[in-house]
């Protein structure tokens, strides 16, 4: 299939109100697109089917499942796509909104001093209305800016459409073997400077490092944690840690799903607490900003030589089951020809209101750079 027919077959399910998802893994030239044979929302509450979900930030909330035996799959390769030439339009900021956010910061910090949590990461949600509301455009665009994040566009007529380009792995499991990264701390791009970090930051790194791994203790062995890492993600830089374990025989995914999710890069620490401080204090539903999104439980076959001299005659398959999740952030929402970008960064007591509203500025700008 070529990307013509690939991203016609998308139009038409979108045009026909059909669920769809349309995506790209990171450092990947391949995508992928999942289209349901109907409008019916199949909810996922066990994690043991197979299929593309997508998750909220409260679980509590519906985890939506594109089953695979109910969707067409396809894929194509390409490491660019066809999309006209755009000017993207600023985002006016508001003055009020920049006081709630400040006010609300401000309410973080002093939680954090009066010893009640160690770190929140308190959001928002920006509105910007959209001349061209296309979603396959808007996906493209993104396609070839962020090479190094799970590009995707996600859409269900009775759930909601959802377009983002994440660089945050909560996990993929393949076979026994699990894989998760620990990203905190955010700062612009600068080709000419040299990248440095502050004390804050690399605190805030080390507690959703520390907590990754003291909840993946029960259900995993031989955890193997990486030296921190300065990552790019489009114009902004992160410090990233990669977590690797092996997974004990009565793991189990859903289990493991709960423990780490939503992790401190999403929620804060302690996980309760932070999370009853997002729902009491944020003022608006996330939905599926800072959820996850992925492949469930697919089987993938590999093959394997027992005899090096022979190799025709002694292969054989090894069939694994893979999952792979990303947070879902630096995402938007398209509705009434808006898109709504959510927006947000982790709070410590060394956290500075002001700056964590440019902070916010900056992550809006990023997913600005495909609207228009």
């Amino acid at each position: 299939m070529d990307a013509m027919s690939f991203f016609d077959a998308l139009e038409q399910q979108y045009k026909n109100n059909l669920p769809f998802v349309v995506y790209s893994r990171p450092i990947n030239s391949i995508i992928k697109s999942w289209l349901q044979e109907d409008d019916t929302v199949h909810k996922s509450e066990t994690f043991t089917e197979s299929g593309f979900l997508f998750a909220p930030f409260d679980l509590k909330q519906n985890s939506i499942l594109f089953p695979k035996e109910r969707c067409l799959y396809s894929e194509i390769m390409t490491d660019s796509l066809d999309v006209e030439d755009f000017e993207s339009t600023a985002i006016t900021q508001s003055e009020t909104e920049r006081i709630q956010h400040i006010d609300l910061v401000s309410k973080g910090i002093q939680s954090i001093k009066n010893n009640d949590l160690q770190k929140v990461v308190l959001s928002r949600c920006q509105t910007k209305s959209l001349q061209d509301t296309n979603p396959l455009t808007i996906f493209k665009r993104l396609f070839n800016i962020y090479s190094n994040a799970m590009v995707y566009c996600w859409y269900h007529p009775k759930v909601g459409l959802w377009i983002g380009a994440t660089p945050e792995l909560l996990l993929k499991v393949e076979g026994k073997r699990l894989t998760t990264i620990s990203l905190a701390g955010t700062q612009p791009y600068q080709s000419q400077s040299v990248v440095t970090w502050t004390n804050k930051e690399f605190e805030e790194q080390q507690i959703v490092t520390d907590f990754i791994t003291e909840q993946l203790k029960p259900y995993t062995s031989n955890i193997n944690v990486s030296e921190v890492d300065t990552v790019r993600a489009g114009n902004l830089l992160h410090l990233k840690t990669r977590i690797i374990s092996v997974l004990k025989d009565d793991a189990d995914l859903k289990a493991i799903i709960e423990a780490l999710h939503p992790t401190p890069a999403v929620c804060g620490f302690s996980k309760a607490k932070a999370k009853d401080f997002i729902l009491n204090y944020e003022n608006y539903n996330r939905e599926y900003y800072t959820g996850f999104l992925g492949e469930l439980n697919l089987k993938q076959s590999k093959t394997r030589n027992t005899n090096r001299r022979n190799v025709e005659n002694n292969a054989y398959a090894v069939v694994k089951t893979q999952s792979n999740f990303y947070v879902n952030l630096r995402c938007m929402q398209l509705k009434d020809a808006k898109a709504n970008i959510y927006v947000g960064g982790g709070i410590t007591k060394a956290s500075n209101p002001e700056n964590e509203w440019e902070e916010t500025v900056n992550k809006t700008a990023t997913i600005n750079t495909v609207l228009n």
